[in-house]
């Protein structure tokens, strides 16, 4: 594997840079290759490409404490980015699916964590932890025929504002037999682990790394500033308006994350708006071609299977069946 070098020139940019590197490196990168790289930012808030902000994020407690609110690429749920923590990105071939990049990817990283005297182990769809308590959570998508996994890895932690500012849902916690945010995670810090944070970052890259490195030019920068322009563009910071419509069901599906399909009918009892958000990975093309399928439909059995059927429901919604979006549907109705 071959490391990302991020000079001091591109340091302290905001987080979007470091995404946009992610897909500057997926469009250059040789078949064979494959990069990883650590970055740190905030403070600041990431959330999942299929989530609805506001439900997710205390944007008054954001605003008056100056972090930053930014949308990714990848599904997945919102993580807290700040000095406490390290953010780790690694790009690969396409190959194996979400779960299995997710499986390699959390292996180097315990084999990573073990030279460190840190018994790590994979936990659930896509996180790292010790002894039960998260300690890292990582996010998929594919970016120019390359899968990319990026994801937090918590040095120290700021336990206080992260609880305030994350606002996910009760069944997102209950689902990990925990009542807060905080009560999920631990530390490295808290693991034992006495060298400093910039020493950490070092470790990992050496250990991480092994076919070589790159430091990124004047002339790359540019070009990563340029893809960056997409993170910022407020139809993609700001899609949603989620909650404006009349109503809602939302659940947490093993397996898939957590799903909520928002839904408008007309006078003639046909879907007229679907929207769906969540937690759970896979492609934001689908999904939005999937809930304009969904428009004109009688919200019943008969007509959902048939219109979900015409569809690919998988590649929207990695792992969910037809049959449970139509189940979330029609629930939706009733609600």
């Amino acid at each position: 594997m071959k490391t990302l070098v991020i000079p001091p020139a591109a340091a302290g940019r905001i987080l979007p840079f470091y995404l946009a590197a992610e897909e500057w490196l997926a469009m250059r990168a040789a078949p064979g290759d494959e990069w990883f790289f650590a970055w740190q930012a905030g403070p600041a808030v990431i959330c999942g490409r299929h989530q609805d902000i506001p439900l997710e994020v205390d944007m008054a407690y954001a605003a008056e404490h100056g972090i930053q609110v930014w949308r990714r690429k990848s599904g997945g749920g919102c993580v807290y980015a700040d000095s406490h923590n390290v953010m780790f990105s690694y790009i690969t071939a396409d190959r194996g699916g979400v779960q299995g990049c997710f499986g390699r990817y959390t292996a180097l990283i315990c084999r990573m964590l073990a030279s460190l005297g840190i018994d790590a182990a994979p936990t659930g769809r896509n996180d790292v932890a010790v002894d039960g308590r998260k300690v890292a959570g990582n996010a998929f998508y594919r970016s120019h025929g390359r899968s990319i996994v990026h994801g937090t890895m918590l040095y120290d932690a700021d336990p206080d504002t992260m609880g305030r500012v994350l606002t996910p849902s009760r069944a997102k916690l209950m689902s990990k037999g925990v009542h807060s945010v905080p009560s999920r995670i631990t530390t490295l810090r808290r693991c034992g682990l006495g060298m400093s944070c910039d020493d950490f970052i070092a470790h990992a890259m050496q250990s991480m790394g092994g076919s070589g490195s790159y430091t990124l030019t004047a002339a790359d920068i540019e070009s990563v500033t340029a893809i960056m322009q997409t993170y910022l563009q407020d139809d993609f910071l700001r899609r949603g308006g989620l909650c404006r419509l009349p109503r809602h069901t939302g659940r947490r599906i093993e397996g898939v994350g957590e799903v909520a399909v928002w839904l408008g009918t007309g006078s003639d009892g046909l879907i007229d708006r679907c929207r769906i958000s969540g937690d759970f990975f896979g492609s934001r093309a689908s999904l939005d071609e999937l809930c304009r399928a969904l428009v004109g439909v009688v919200p019943e059995r008969e007509a959902l299977t048939a219109a979900l059927s015409r569809y690919s429901v998988g590649d929207a919604i990695e792992g969910i069946s037809a049959d449970t979006l139509a189940d979330l549907i029609i629930e939706t109705t009733i609600s």
